[in-house]
């Protein structure tokens, strides 16, 4: 199964924070790690990380914080997962310096590459600027199974 670590998936929401209110300047650690539940020590860490890989800027005094070092449309989602978990991968035999004893034999290692790249390619694309614009997740509905029974037999 293909999964972005918790971290990354942190990194993510904390970019996509920065790039919804880019307009309003920074913001610090406490605020988003508070605005998501997130620990504050991972965040900071987290945004750390970013700022050392230049996708964030940040800078002290009380109004310091964070803010994205360059604009949304220029930042793609595979910069902020790659800057936190490192190379995309899909095998334990992602680079051809990796290799393992069936690497001469194996049949699906070249496949499995071209799916790589693919994946590599949709999030090099997929800017933050979009991630950006995606609409915030709606709460939860809960139906009860009386319910569901009542709106099937309602739509017959």
């Amino acid at each position: 199964m293909l999964r972005l670590s918790k971290k990354a998936d942190y990194a993510l929401m904390a970019v996509k924070h920065l790039a919804q209110r880019s307009d309003r300047g920074s913001a610090s650690a406490r605020e988003i790690a508070e605005h998501y539940d997130i620990p504050l020590e991972l965040m900071a860490k987290v945004l750390q990380r970013l700022a050392r890989k230049g996708l964030l800027a940040s800078h002290q005094g009380t109004h310091g914080g964070y803010h994205l070092a360059r604009s949304a449309g220029a930042i793609s989602v595979a910069d902020v997962i790659q800057a936190i978990d490192g190379p995309i991968t899909v095998t334990a035999c992602s680079t051809e310096d990796e290799r393992c004893g069936q690497f001469s034999k194996c049949n699906v290692r070249d496949p499995l590459w071209r799916i790589k790249d693919r994946i590599q390619g949709a999030l090099d694309t997929f800017t933050i600027s979009e991630l950006a614009t995606e609409a915030e997740p709606l709460a939860p509905v809960f139906v009860t199974r009386h319910a569901a029974l009542a709106h099937r037999d309602a739509n017959r």
